[in-house]
């Protein structure tokens, strides 16, 4: 038990270091490897979490943060005519962008919260979060060209998308259970009139049967009639 205990002691341990670690900016840790990994791991979680969240909702009615028309309206005063739909990552990583991005993030230090935390974004919104489609970016920088993106229509192609999908395999499924319905009523169909013809069958035989008992009741009698004539005589 005491072995156990101290194993388990071990694991929290790490796991509050992970935590502690993750909590810090990117810039404190360089690059750990394992560190590195644990960010990865809880960039992607995010990611499919949000595109799950933009395939079933409108984009243009979401609110990511309690502070979206601040975000938004800071980030279209600052990078007005920056191109959204399709970025180019030289606009966000290369030196000169940096600089110009560096005082837009720190004004949202103690606002947002976790504003530097390492955060995955799309370059194309049209498409989803594949490795070619991806970038690492902090969450401030995700916040407002996401919030953008929504607001100004241009992730409504993934729902679009996502939704029509959805209606071609809810009519693909419909037709199935309508050829099984139809299917299951011809058998039904042809069940009752093997039915119908094994009653009309039974029928006719007793019919016969009746027929032929009559027959023979008939010439009986006629026997009879006969011996009492033949005795009267």
């Amino acid at each position: 038990m005491a072995a156990t205990s101290g194993t388990d002691e071990q694991v929290s341990g790490e796991l509050v270091s992970v935590a502690h670690a993750l909590s810090l900016p990117a810039e404190s840790y360089g690059n750990d490897p394992d560190i590195e990994m644990a960010w990865a791991m809880r960039a992607m979680q995010h990611a499919e979490v949000y595109y799950k969240l933009i395939s079933s909702v409108d984009p243009q009615f979401l609110k990511l943060t309690k502070v979206d028309d601040q975000i938004y309206s800071e980030f279209r005063k600052n990078f007005e005519t920056l191109r959204i739909d399709v970025l180019d990552p030289e606009e966000l990583k290369s030196e000169s962008a940096k600089e110009k991005w560096r005082p837009f993030c720190l004004k949202f230090n103690g606002i947002v919260e976790d504003f530097n935390y390492g955060t995955l974004l799309r370059l194309d919104c049209s498409q989803g979060y594949t490795e070619e489609n991806t970038i690492f970016a902090p969450r401030i920088q995700f916040f407002a060209i996401e919030i953008a993106r929504n607001r100004e229509g241009y992730n409504k192609a993934v729902y679009i998308s996502v939704q029509d999908k959805e209606g071609e395999k809810g009519v693909y499924n419909g037709g199935e259970k309508g050829a099984d319905n139809g299917e299951e009523e011809n058998t039904k169909n042809r069940g009752e009139k093997g039915a119908d013809s094994g009653e009309e069958k039974k029928e006719g035989i007793n019919r016969e049967d009746k027929t032929d008992k009559g027959g023979e009741k008939e010439k009986e009698a006629d026997k009879e009639i006969n011996k009492s004539g033949e005795k009267a005589m």
